[in-house]
């Protein structure tokens, strides 16, 4: 959906002196989509992972100083752009979720297809890996996790095989960790809905990355950011990503006048004009070049109009 995400943010960055953040760098193919397409825009990304800053960071060299990479979550936005003198931005652009390269690094453990260390962490350089909390929360705190963050409604049958099974040996691998998930489960509930370790590989990414609720700081601190005209483009994976994004936005495009009023103050008209008319999604051409898209939820809003603090 790259190109969708372009010409969503392409009113923004026409102008010269543009600025336009890319809070996923990854691998680096939205931004150098960005720098190519608009070549009066600058961009900033950002990404908690090293080893993509420095791949992107090769890949986008040709364009010097242009581009601007900077290891940090994007709930840290703010503290970046007041890092870098850059208090007000015309486009953000997130890709959310799991970049490819970390799906495709068999040794970050995320992919459940293949027997990997059970780390998944984005940035293995901080922070606690997916066999610890596998081995060291409670029952219930992993009960918990499961049903919130991978929807998993077999979690209490499968943190009970957890429990029995980390007594005699701690976890370390994710193949063990699909094998007891599959043992674990009733015959029904293995038939539908693909691979089933996936609910649960996708809460423990979420938990040891604390991505629910860095998405919860990260897109109303990008809203603030934009500048008057600026847009914003978001990219989502799982209902519970979409659902925040959604919250936001229409927070943002709501009159939140008193019912009756003759005369809208300025202080309750909407902030945000919604450009997709819910979540979009990709079609089938895109699903068949890149299956990793099909879940995908995009959902994009203009900044018409400054927040009464903001001026004041």
């Amino acid at each position: 959906m790259l190109q969708r995400c372009l010409d969503l943010l392409a009113p923004a960055l026409a102008e010269p002196g543009a600025v336009v953040v890319d809070c996923t760098l990854g691998l680096g193919g939205h931004s150098e989509a960005l720098l190519s397409t608009f070549p009066a825009a600058r961009l900033i990304a950002l990404d908690r992972d090293p080893s993509a800053l420095k791949l992107a960071g090769e890949r986008l060299a040709p364009y010097g100083d242009r581009a601007t990479l900077v290891h940090a979550v994007y709930d840290e936005l703010p503290e970046v752009l007041d890092r870098l003198g850059t208090p007000r931005v015309q486009g953000v652009l997130f890709d959310l979720g799991v970049s490819s390269m970390q799906l495709d690094e068999a040794d970050r453990g995320f992919a459940y297809a293949q027997d990997a260390p059970l780390d998944m962490r984005m940035d293995q350089s901080t922070g606690i890996s997916a066999a610890d909390v596998l081995n060291t929360y409670a029952p219930g705190e992993l009960v918990r996790i499961l049903r919130s963050y991978g929807e998993e409604k077999q979690a209490k049958r499968i943190v009970e095989a957890v429990v029995r099974e980390r007594a005699k040996e701690p976890f370390t691998t994710s193949a063990r960790l699909v094998e007891l998930i599959r043992d674990a489960l009733p015959q029904a509930a293995k038939r539908t809905g693909g691979n089933p370790a996936k609910r649960t590989f996708q809460a423990l990414r979420i938990e040891v990355n604390g991505e629910l609720t860095s998405v919860e700081r990260a897109i109303p601190a990008a809203v603030k950011a934009l500048a008057v005209g600026g847009r914003i483009a978001v990219l989502a994976y799982h209902s519970l990503e979409d659902r925040l994004v959604k919250q936001v936005f229409a927070a943002g495009a709501a009159n939140t006048a008193p019912p009756g009023l003759p005369v809208v103050p300025e202080r309750y008209q909407p902030r945000l004009k919604l450009l997709t008319r819910g979540a979009e999604l990709p079609t089938e051409e895109e699903i068949a070049e890149n299956r990793r898209a099909a879940p995908a939820r995009l959902r994009g809003a203009e900044r018409i109009r400054e927040n009464v603090e903001d001026t004041a």
